[in-house]
């Protein structure tokens, strides 16, 4: 089996992009203003402590340190972007995703159908749980034998960093920034792992769609799901915000760095001005502790901005004026 280019943590990369992004150019909102923050919840925004100094994460993500950042109020979608979502975006303008371009996506080995397997000829080097599948999408998930037809309240998927921002630039919202998105997922607690506390399963209870068994041959489904949950599944944190960790990674707006943020803007930071990849957080479906314990609400990951996975997704925020214009 032929390997591709690793990426860190449980996603993974792909090497070039396809020259695309005609339809992409052309899509604009169509809703009037009015509209944009239906559903959404407000948060007031202000100082907060973001990062962390935890001992279980990875300082070469550049997780700390702990810094007090002060954002703007704005508006959060409640949950990630669902297949249903997504699908009346596709329907209204037509948008062909990057995966679809390519004719194929990486997804998780033990949820490829034989049929595709038996086709499979790239694994991810140094991941190779992570299998190139021709006609995998946001359409087929899993290959072009599977569909989302009984999973249109789950995540969609197979989204890349360029398509997040087609739909954002139609639905009149925009990704949220890597501050905004923590601050989100904070749920108003103060430093504290997860969104709702200390404890991964206070009382034995699950609180998000993470991995239980040995990553990455055996997963015991514990929580319920193999693969993506609904995306109103679990308890929402404080904000009433759902899987902010775990089920699926979700885009931010800002470029990755490991260190700009050491010394760079503390009020409304946007992260660095250039680089390659672009910010994911929350964690998926395919997180345990053993190998990618980055579910708590400080850590951090990367892909570049064309790259799409099984376990990746995103949710919307708006600016608190009910501007549309995208940070």
């Amino acid at each position: 089996m032929e390997h591709v280019k690793p990426s860190c943590c449980c996603v993974a990369v792909r090497d070039t992009s396809p020259a695309s992004g005609e339809l992409d150019a052309t899509i604009s909102t169509q809703k009037a203003s009015s509209e944009l923050t239906e559903g959404m919840v407000f948060l007031h925004g202000g100082e907060f402590l973001m990062g962390t100094d935890d001992q279980d994460g990875f300082p070469g993500d550049g997780e700390g340190p702990i810094r007090r950042v002060v954002i703007d109020p704005f508006y959060i979608d409640p949950c990630a972007v669902s297949n249903a979502e997504f699908k009346a975006f596709v329907d209204a303008t037509g948008y062909v995703t990057e995966a679809e371009d390519f004719g194929s996506s990486f997804v998780f080995h033990l949820l490829v159908p034989p049929e595709a397997a038996a086709k499979v000829t790239q694994a991810v080097q140094q991941t190779p749980w992570w299998w190139n599948v021709e006609g995998a999408c946001w359409r087929n998930p899993e290959g072009p034998s599977t569909g989302v037809e009984d999973r249109m309240d789950h995540p969609v998927i197979h989204i890349s960093w360029n398509d997040a921002m087609a739909y954002c630039r139609w639905s009149g919202k925009r990704l949220p920034t890597e501050a905004e998105w923590e601050y989100a997922a904070r749920g108003g607690l103060v430093q504290k792992r997860y969104p709702w506390g200390d404890l991964l399963k206070p009382e034995g209870e699950h609180r998000c769609n993470i991995w239980q068994g040995k990553f990455p041959d055996k997963n015991n489904a514990s929580d319920g799901y193999a693969g993506t949950a609904p995306v109103r599944a679990f308890a929402p944190n404080g904000y009433g915000l759902y899987n902010m960790s775990g089920n699926v990674w979700e885009w931010c707006s800002d470029r990755f760095s490991a260190s700009f943020h050491v010394n760079g803007p503390r009020d409304n930071p946007q992260g660095p001005p250039a680089g390659d990849a672009r910010v994911l957080r929350g964690g998926s479906y395919l997180c345990h502790k053993s190998y990618c314990n980055r579910y708590r609400v400080a850590a951090r990951s990367r892909n570049t901005p064309d790259s799409s996975t099984g376990n990746i997704g995103f949710r919307c925020v708006i600016n608190a004026n009910q501007s549309t214009s995208s940070k």
